[in-house]
């Protein structure tokens, strides 16, 4: 790392020694990320919010795991009263259904519908197809280090606290 902080002719805190390119690949391919879940988010008339809690439902459904209304609550970071308008709004267009919880009688578990899972796959199998192509394209040598950069990347940013104001 610099020991200098950025200035005009420095715009970024790290040597030119390859890792700037690697971190610059990574903000890149974050900031594709968040235009590709907006733009799918739009296409299937629903807001970012809606979507990720559509694919945690999906995600626990793959995992055998129960997702409740509670749990999207704290995986969004949102009130009750919110999910409950984002619960009803998954409902109403056919993503989800409420069902009774399987261990806890006050409770439900949310299920995705057939619908969801066919308009998942109807706008996600040729990302995914071309996402599995760029992949096989990295040789089979360096895979493991790639996925434990990203890990490491996803683990940073996991245990991120707020960013500290300017004095």
């Amino acid at each position: 790392m610099h020991e200098t902080a950025p200035g005009p002719d420095t715009p970024y805190w790290y040597a030119d020694d390859g890792v700037r390119e690697l971190l610059l690949a990574l903000r890149r391919f974050r900031m594709a990320d968040t235009g590709m879940r907006r733009r799918t988010a739009r296409a299937m008339d629903m807001n970012e919010s809606d979507m990720m809690a559509l694919q945690l439902v999906v995600a626990a459904e793959r995992h055998g795991t129960v997702v409740t209304p509670n749990a999207v609550a704290l995986h969004l970071d949102i009130s009750t009263a919110s999910t409950t308008k984002l619960i009803d709004r998954l409902e109403d267009a056919g993503y989800l259904v409420r069902a009774p919880h399987p261990r806890d009688r006050r409770s439900v578990r949310l299920v995705p519908t057939e619908h969801a899972h066919d308009e998942i796959r109807a706008r996600l199998t040729h990302m995914h197809a071309e996402m599995e192509r760029v992949a096989r394209a990295v040789p089979a040598t360096s895979r493991a280090d790639v996925a434990a950069f990203l890990d490491g990347m996803a683990n940073v940013l996991d245990h991120q606290e707020g960013i500290a104001p300017l004095t």
